[in-house]
């Protein structure tokens, strides 16, 4: 996993909204900019990013196109960020 584009995509606040949004489920591209009030491209732009980064997979039902959280990514993001903290309280440890 890229931790860079990663770190890029949650950096902005309207992408991390609209990770919140899919914790409720797969929505649409509709769905998701029924939030905003901004274009469809712009949404279209934050989720192309978001799926750059994995934070989001889609699938297709007939004519739509559904939006659904990845949280594999999200848990190795925790398991890092956990590991970096257990790495610096073992340093504290021996001090």
């Amino acid at each position: 996993m890229a931790f860079a584009e990663t770190f890029k995509a949650l950096s902005d606040p309207v992408r991390r909204q609209i990770l919140e949004l899919l914790k409720q489920g797969p929505l649409s591209a509709g769905d998701i900019g029924s939030h905003f009030n901004m274009t469809g491209a712009t949404i279209s732009y934050h989720l192309k990013m978001l799926k750059q980064a994995d934070l989001i997979f889609e699938s297709r039902e007939k004519n739509f196109i559904y939006y659904q959280l990845n949280t594999t990514v999200l848990e190795e993001i925790m398991l890092w960020i956990s590991e970096l903290k257990g790495g610096n309280s073992d340093v504290e440890n021996e001090q």
